[in-house]
This record gives C-alpha cells, structure tokens and sequence, in this order.
C-alpha cells in the first residue's frame, strides 16, 4: 500500500462552481426564502383580514386633534393623492374585527416561540446535527402555518397558539445554520457562502409581500387563507429536498469529493472538531467574553429594526403612505430587494478585502456592522418626514435604508460568532438570537400602541426609536467586536481525520497532510 505525501501550501481551493458546498448554499438559501416567507405572511394578510373601514373612511388627525395636510377620502377625489386608488379609499372590510393592540399582540405572538427555541437549537444543532435539526423544525413551522386560517376563524387565543408554534418552528434554524457553516465553509469563503445562504430571508420578504398582496385579491377561500396555505406547502417540498441533498458535515457526505473534502477540512484545521464526542461548553468564558457580548448587542438593536420594518412596512404604507393592497404587497418588497443585493454585494466586498489582507477580519465586521445600523439609522429619521404627499421619496428612503441593513448579514455580526468560536457559534448565535428576539416581541407591540390613531407624527416617533436603538448597538461593537478566534474556542493539537474511500486523510499539527489508499494516484 502507497502512502503518498503532500505538503499543506500544496492544498489549493477546490472550484466553488459544482461543488457540494455549492449546493448546500443554494440549498439553506432557499431555506431562508421559505423560512421567511412563512415569518412575514401574516404582515400581509393582516391588512386584507381585518376590517378597516372605519378607520379609512375617518378623517386622519394629528395627536392633538387637528387635521393634517396628508390624503383622505375627499382628497382622493378631488385627483390630490394620484397614488391612491379609489378601490383603497371604499376598501371592503376583512372579516375580522380587532383593534390595533390585538394586531400588535397577532404579529408578536411569532417571536414567543421564536425566542425560547433559539438555545435550544444551537445545543440541539450541536449534539443531533444542524440538518435535522433544521430541517424537522421547517416541518413543524410548514405544517403551524396550514392550520393558520382555520385557527384564526376558529378562535384567537387558537390562533396565537398556532403563531407560537410556528416560531417554535422557526427558532432553531439560525444557530442550527450556524453549526452547519462552521463545518462546511472555509475561512475565507464564509462571507460569501453565508452572506448567499442568508440572502435567502430577504428574497423570502421580496417574493412574498407582493404575492401575498394578490392572493389577497385575487387567491381562493376568501383570498388571505390562500397566502398560509400556498406558502405552507411550499415549506413541506422544501423539507423534502433538503433531508434529501444535505449532509451535517463534509466527512458525512456521500457525493463529495476527495479534494473538495480535503480542502475544507484542511482549511478548518484547529477551528472545529471532527470527532463524535459530546463538546463541553465552556459558558463561564462566554458569558463573560467582551466579543459575545459585542455580538449580543448589537444584535439586539438591529433586530428592533428590522423588525420594525418586517412586522410593519405593510402597515405603514397603508397607513400613511395611503397605498392600496395590491401597489402596498409590491412596494413593500422593494426594501427587501435592495438588502438581498447588499447582502450579497457585501459579502463579496468583504471576502475580497480579507483575501488580499486588505483589511484585518475584525476591522471587516466592525466596517460593515456600523454600515448596517448608522445608515439605516439616517435614513429612517429621513423618512420619518415624509407624508402621503410624498410617497415616492418615502419609498426610496425606506428602501435604502432597509437595504444597507444587508450589511449587518452578509459581513457584520450574522456571520461574526463563526470568526471568534466556531465550534461554540450556534450556542452564541442561540443566545444572542435569544435575546435579539425580544425585539421582534415588544416592536409590534410597542407600535401598536404608539400608532392608535395611525398619524405620521405617530410613526415618526416609532422611526426616531428605532434610529436611536441602530445606532447604539453600532457603537458598543465597535468598541468591543472582534473577529479574531478566541484563545478559549481553540482545538488543542487535535488530529483531524476522515475516512476517503479505501484510505486515511489525516491533517497533522499543520506540517503535513497523508493520504493513504491502495492506488498511487495524487490528489
């Protein structure tokens, strides 16, 4: 028997194009559009599913009872308000009626389940595998959102109940992602596979808003029940192909092959351990981590925004941008198309600066975390000026500044507890998303009560909280984000070893790779 030996500077990249990393991108990329689009339906169909004619028909008021300069009804009619359509202004009303504070307390009801699975499903991920975990739990949300019109008509606390389960469903999958990626992606190429993977919840967004608008409209059993019942069944072929084509780890995988799993494991080296023992988590030295922290943060305050656009943008768009169903679905996809392609752009951007040691991995995620919160912070102040009169630039602020929010995924700390403990990274993304998720609970229901009387100076103040919360989480990681390993994330002279048909690849204290096989054929 050969035994054939290869210097590791002699380990070149394996093409990305039709490889099986690839395909694990695509995969968890179409995993997030579902994900998403079963977490945004009910902005939607919130808008066709309770009756608001009353409060249409009503004149529109500032907070101390005068009437403002922005459309009605009459103003409609008189040809003022071009953008909005005399179907808006009769707008037949849904079948519900719940006031304001019950619609906060509906699009809220997801984030409970959301937030109580997230540690959970780093833990689970860690020790099951993130593909089952990932991939079972779409399931469980697939199946929560096909029984979502028959709870609404049934009873609300059934409903409720139903949206908790489906965010129960949903809370696993960013760390179980997590545990994924750090097995799957090289250093270097982590930014762009992740930030791709990633971009996946804002394509959901984008698809979703506008065709749920026309189901709306147009879909059958009344319209809205139509949105839960296409968008479930999608989930369920997607968990389909997923238990299908996906492995947990690149040793595990049955279609691989010698060189890419050879590159990635090499290029994983000291980072992440192959071997099947129970990892014991050292949770003293992450809670007490300035970095961890720095990721909790930040990613509690950008999770306000975001929020505060995912739950809300259709309902601020009707409220006081004065936009029909049909032109409300389509608009409100726009800023989800420009944070897919910043995402992306990002990303890229990213990986190239770090590749040709332009810039240090910490001073990247510090780079592109503070884009991804101060200029979405900019421009929600700026559009927190605009009125009916002005739905255009409204439009075009709040587009840019939901897009550079992209940032924040593709390069900033999304992607950042990969850089400083991967082999811990779905237990802190658990944690941090844990505690981020509590701004998906109180948002809605926090603009709830501030818009009751659907004013712009209302939603202004809603914009200038928000602004203030992005900017804060940007600066305490400045001050304190890292993208450095931590010393107590380390593999200690581990010998990472994984079986290549007939023979052994063994990556030795980083001086030699070995591969053993029964032919004298070179990698």
């Amino acid at each position: 028997m050969a035994i054939m030996e290869k210097s590791t500077n002699e380990i070149k990249p394996t093409p990305l194009w039709c490889s099986t990393r690839l395909a694990l991108t695509v995969m968890s990329f179409f995993g997030f559009v579902n994900l998403y689009a079963l977490r945004v339906n009910m902005s939607v169909a919130m808008v066709c599913m309770v009756n608001q004619t009353q409060s249409i028909a009503a004149p529109i008021k500032n907070t101390n009872g005068s009437a403002i300069m922005e459309c009605s009804n009459q103003s409609v009619t008189a040809g003022k308000c071009a953008h909005m359509t005399q179907s808006a202004s009769s707008n037949s009303g849904g079948e519900f009626n719940w006031e304001k504070e019950v619609q906060g307390l509906v699009l809220g009801s997801f984030f409970w389940g959301y937030m109580v699975t997230q540690l959970p499903g780093g833990w689970l991920a860690s020790h099951y595998g993130g593909k089952r975990v990932f991939g079972w739990f779409v399931f469980v949300c697939s199946v929560a959102t096909l029984l979502t019109p028959f709870a609404a008509r049934t009873d609300l606390k059934l409903l409720i109940a139903v949206r908790v389960i489906a965010g129960i469903g949903q809370g696993v999958v960013w760390p179980a992602m997590q545990v994924i990626w750090a097995h799957w992606a090289p250093p270097l190429e982590y930014s762009k596979l992740g930030g791709f993977c990633y971009a996946g919840a804002q394509v959901g967004n984008v698809i979703t808003f506008p065709i749920a608008g026309l189901l709306c409209e147009y879909g059958f059993d009344g319209g809205w029940p139509s949105i839960f019942y296409i968008l479930g069944g999608l989930g369920l072929v997607w968990f389909v192909a997923w238990m299908l084509v996906v492995a947990d780890t690149p040793w595990e995988h049955s279609r691989i092959s010698e060189e890419e799993k050879l590159y990635i494991m090499h290029s994983l080296k000291g980072k992440i351990s192959t071997s099947k023992t129970t990892i014991k988590i050292p949770w003293l030295k992450i809670i007490t981590s300035l970095p961890v922290w720095a990721i909790f943060v930040t990613h509690t305050c950008a999770n306000w925004g975001t929020y505060t656009f995912m739950t809300n943008i259709p309902t601020y768009m009707k409220e006081v941008l004065k936009f029909d169903i049909k032109q409300n679905g389509a608009l409100s996809a726009l800023p989800y198309i420009g944070f897919w392609a910043m995402v992306n752009v990002s990303a890229h951007i990213a990986d190239f600066l770090r590749r040709r040691k332009m810039i240090s991995t910490t001073t990247c995620r510090k780079l592109f975390n503070s884009l991804g919160e101060m200029v979405p912070a900019l421009f929600v102040v700026i559009t927190s000026f605009m009125d009916s009169t002005q739905p255009v630039l409204a439009v075009v602020f709040l587009t840019l500044g939901v897009a550079f929010s992209g940032c924040q995924y593709g390069s900033g700390f999304v992607v950042n507890p990969v850089d400083i403990a991967p082999k811990y990274a779905g237990v802190i993304f658990g944690i941090s998303n844990t505690l981020g998720t509590l701004g998906g609970i109180l948002a809605p229901i926090a603009i709830g009560y501030i818009t009751t009387d659907k004013t712009r100076e209302q939603w202004q103040t809603v914009f200038y909280i928000a602004a203030a919360i992005y900017t804060f989480g940007a600066l305490f990681f400045v001050a304190f984000g890292s993208g450095e390993i931590q010393e107590w994330a380390r593999e200690k002279n581990e010998d990472v070893e994984i079986d290549v048909n007939n023979g052994d690849v063994r990556i030795k204290s980083g001086e030699k790779v070995y591969l053993e096989t029964e032919k004298d054929t070179k990698l």
